[in-house]
């Protein structure tokens, strides 16, 4: 990658950034404190897309913070690729949240806000054209490969994403920490099973050119 076309795709993401944070196509973007556009490489080759901001994340305008976030840096070291070297972000870019009375309370997205942000998530993927991409939960992978998608039945299999991009999904790290026991011990064993398929997969070399055909000779009796 020339350092020409890296700093054209950071110029790019920074002045999509701007126009996510000027975004009030829904009523989220009225409430939440900052926009989460995402952060990372900007010619990472892993994109790893999450469901939405949750209070953490609306208080900093970074994705993927608290303990759910400590808990991804640890899987992505795991399969030595640190957090700078990959581009992280999620379907939608406020934060989803409900009043319960008393305060702001985190929900999933509903499907018109994640249309209306889907453009963003496209435009990112567009920019950054990773080799490939991580979806971490069922929202995001229901996202990319419809509502029939069941993250349980599904998961550890490769999809064709946007761009014709290798898509995998697999448990969101919340997800991961809301267990206990044994079924902890069987929800990680899964995701290292994925996380070693995303890195043979972005590890891999890429396809060899097809070396072009020897001309075809023709018998000058034919």
């Amino acid at each position: 990658m020339s350092l020409a076309e890296r700093a054209k795709r950071e110029r790019d993401l920074a002045v999509a950034a701007e126009v996510v944070d000027r975004c009030r196509r829904c009523a989220i973007g009225s409430t939440r404190r900052s926009s989460v556009y995402g952060e990372g490489d900007a010619c990472a080759a892993l994109m790893v897309v999450g469901e939405g901001p949750g209070e953490t994340e609306d208080k900093l305008g970074r994705p993927f913070v608290g303990r759910a976030g400590e808990l991804l840096d640890r899987m992505l070291a795991a399969i030595d690729l640190p957090r700078g070297d990959v581009f992280i972000c999620n379907t939608v870019k406020c934060r989803p949240t409900i009043d319960t009375g008393t305060r702001l309370a985190n929900r999933a997205p509903t499907p018109d806000e994640m249309r209306n942000c889907r453009p963003y998530l496209d435009e990112q993927i567009e920019i950054i054209r990773p080799r490939v991409i991580l979806a971490l939960g069922a929202p995001a992978a229901k996202s990319f490969l419809g509502e029939r998608f069941s993250i349980t039945k599904q998961r550890g299999q490769w999809f064709e994403g946007p761009l014709g991009i290798p898509l995998l999904a697999s448990f969101h790290p919340a997800y991961i920490l809301r267990q206990t026991g044994g079924a902890m011990t069987e929800v990680k064993r899964m995701v290292w099973a994925d996380l070693k398929q995303v890195r043979d997969r972005v590890t891999a070399p890429p396809p060899a050119a097809p070396a072009d055909a020897a001309p075809e000779q023709h018998s000058l009796f034919d």
